[in-house]
């Protein structure tokens, strides 16, 4: 039997506060997130960032106990997605690559190596494709892959999305359920969806099929949840003054109370691990808005995290996904037709939030608001 290997993707977090600044600075040195006419403005422009926002950063991350989740949050999910393989009679390795902090992805690339693994899945742990998450995650391990004989005697197969995994599904409806069940009127209760919000530019410009994975996927589990209740999907964590997919979370709860309703069910959709986007922007942030603007139940949903419905989930995919004809990354770096992933095949001017690319007549006032964006900029590059 094929050493069988399992790489699970994620974005990272600062394990202390000290981490804080280290990690904004490797953020802001990838070029697919900020686009500059030379490479070497790259390393002076992602330390002017990192210097200028990581306190504020830090006093984001002691309101949560001073550091991210995410890496023992995902440690605890490889370890679960393991357990529950070997049940279904699958002796298998599960790696973890963070994109911008410890454990990186080359480090988990070179692990999967010295074990000698000879088939491998790699799994994001997102559930919807982004150009700016998943697929920013893709083509640094193409890049990785391509200049690597050893990794290329690995047989591989990827998995671009799976929001509309009926097990996923069913275990998001489960939480939701379990939720709505202890609020004051269930059968009422708003359900509000939030899902991580990318600019628009994406969507209408790169074919970024995100807005319609997210659409499609609330709606899917609205249909496992089968209750009666209204919902409402929003985009939280916009930054700069370029559009974003709307309606934003925030103004989208404000509508919702002036329209009456007292009880919100907050859903993380994007998410599948707690952290500080739900934990600090959902949880204090948001909850803050709602109850100075009447709402009187703001009840959140838990993420996933290591529910067993949600990892017998992640196990059906991987087996799925072994079973299947393998995706290489040639075919998923084209996840539809018209997508384009970045960095583009010519240099251009301005500045992007994971893969936003600004037009080059704009570049020097994009530049500017950038850096009054150090200052100011909240989202999830932010803190």
């Amino acid at each position: 039997m094929n050493r069988l290997g399992i790489l699970l993707l994620n974005l990272g977090g600062p394990d202390k506060l000290e981490d804080v600044r280290p990690f904004l600075y490797n953020l802001f040195s990838d070029p697919e997130l900020i686009r500059l006419p030379s490479p070497l403005l790259q390393a002076p422009l992602a330390w002017l960032i990192s210097t200028l926002r990581f306190k504020k950063s830090q006093r984001n991350y002691k309101k949560i106990g001073g550091y991210s989740p995410l890496r023992q949050i995902t440690e605890a999910q490889a370890e679960a997605l393991r357990s529950q393989l070997q049940l279904n009679g699958h002796a298998v390795n599960v790696y973890i690559g963070m994109r911008y902090w410890h454990p990186f992805t080359e480090e988990a690339i070179a692990q999967i190596k010295k074990d000698k693994i000879e088939e491998l899945v790699i799994l994001p742990l997102y559930p919807q494709f982004s150009i700016s998450t998943t697929g920013s995650s893709f083509s640094l391990i193409e890049r990785i892959w391509q200049i690597d004989p050893e990794l290329q005697k690995i047989k591989y197969t990827v998995v671009p999305s799976w929001y509309d995994n009926s097990g996923y599904l069913q275990s998001m409806a489960n939480l939701i359920a379990a939720k709505l069940d202890r609020v004051n009127n269930p059968s009422e209760a708003y359900i509000f969806f939030s899902a991580h919000g990318v600019p628009v530019s994406y969507i209408e410009e790169a074919g970024d099929p995100y807005q319609k994975e997210i659409e499609t996927c609330a709606a899917l589990i609205m249909q496992k949840l089968n209750r009666p209740n209204p919902y409402k999907l929003a985009y939280q964590s916009r930054v700069g003054p370029v559009e974003w997919l709307q309606p934003y979370t925030e103004a989208a709860i404000a509508e919702l109370a002036e329209q009456g309703v007292k009880e919100l069910v907050v859903v993380p959709i994007s998410f599948v691990s707690e952290h500080i986007e739900t934990l600090e922007e959902i949880d204090m942030e948001y909850r803050e808005i709602a109850e100075q603007a009447g709402i009187e139940t703001f009840a959140r949903v838990p993420a996933p995290d290591t529910d067993p419905a949600f990892i017998e989930a992640l196990a059906d995919i991987v087996l799925k996904a072994l079973s299947d004809k393998p995706i290489l990354f040639a075919e998923t770096i084209q996840p539809q037709k018209d997508t384009k992933l970045y960095p583009q095949e010519r240099w251009e001017w301005g500045m992007t939030l994971s893969a936003e690319v600004w037009n080059g007549r704009l570049a020097m006032l994009g530049f500017a608001i950038l850096l009054l964006e150090t200052w100011l900029g909240r989202g999830q590059l932010f803190q």
